[in-house]
């Protein structure tokens, strides 16, 4: 369980991770950020790609690999991704009138990602 529950989330990052090194307008478009400019696309490239990218790599290590910092890593991970979630739900309480999609799609993805990152830490 702790295995597929950890990749799962895994897949995830990296897919997110990959799709903003190689697209980044198109990621922040949804949330009406912009990419006009090189230095807005690579900001969107390191903090969703690079980033993405290395939180995956984590969460691969910590399903498959060995060592004493395994759970450390998945509660590191399972704690932002909560924090994510987190910082969503104080933006609806100030900002209010945010759509299904995508603050909510992803608060609801985080909720469910730091559930089973936690729950096999």
């Amino acid at each position: 369980m702790r295995t597929v529950a950890l990749g799962v989330v895994a897949v995830l990052f990296a897919g997110m991770g990959l799709y903003a090194l190689c697209v980044p307008a198109a990621l922040a478009r949804p949330f009406g950020l912009s990419a006009a400019t090189a230095v807005s696309r690579a900001e969107i490239r390191a903090v969703y790609g690079g980033f993405g990218i290395a939180v995956a790599g984590v969460l691969f290590w910590s399903a498959f690999g060995g060592g004493d910092l395994r759970t450390g890593a998945a509660l590191t991970v399972g704690f932002a991704l909560a924090g994510m979630a987190g910082g969503r739900i104080v933006s609806w309480l100030v900002d209010r009138g945010m759509h299904f999609y995508p603050i909510w799609f992803y608060c609801v993805v985080e909720i469910v990602g730091a559930g089973l990152v936690l729950s096999v830490a």
